[in-house]
């Protein structure tokens, strides 16, 4: 049965967007992003969601318990531009029912 959840996702112009996210096929935030065209063609998920690129960085501002950084991720954003204390990368953010009013704003473009 599908589930959809409620996140709001704040674009790089600071615009808020309510989306409808499906938690049945295994998206991750960045391909939400990507599905709901809420940044430019080619500026979000450069690498296809290796965890490579950081085009997809992300600031989560809601207060959820989220899935622990990979290695890969924590490497990446290490080397990242803009990076905050609540930075995350949406290719590694798997949309879940856990994640209902998930709060992100997509990362400047570097």
């Amino acid at each position: 049965m599908s589930v959809d959840i409620k996140i709001t996702i704040i674009d790089r112009e600071g615009v808020s967007h309510a989306i409808d996210a499906p938690t049945d096929m295994n998206m991750n935030l960045m391909e939400i992003v990507r599905s709901y065209e809420l940044a430019p063609e080619g500026t979000i998920g450069v690498c296809g969601g290796m965890a490579m690129c950081a085009s997809c960085q992300c600031y989560v501002e809601s207060d959820h318990e989220l899935p622990e950084m990979s290695d890969d991720e924590d490497a990446m954003l290490a080397e990242a531009f803009y990076v905050e204390d609540n930075s995350r990368l949406g290719c590694q953010l798997h949309i879940s029912p856990e994640m209902e009013g998930l709060q992100v704003r997509l990362a400047p473009e570097s």
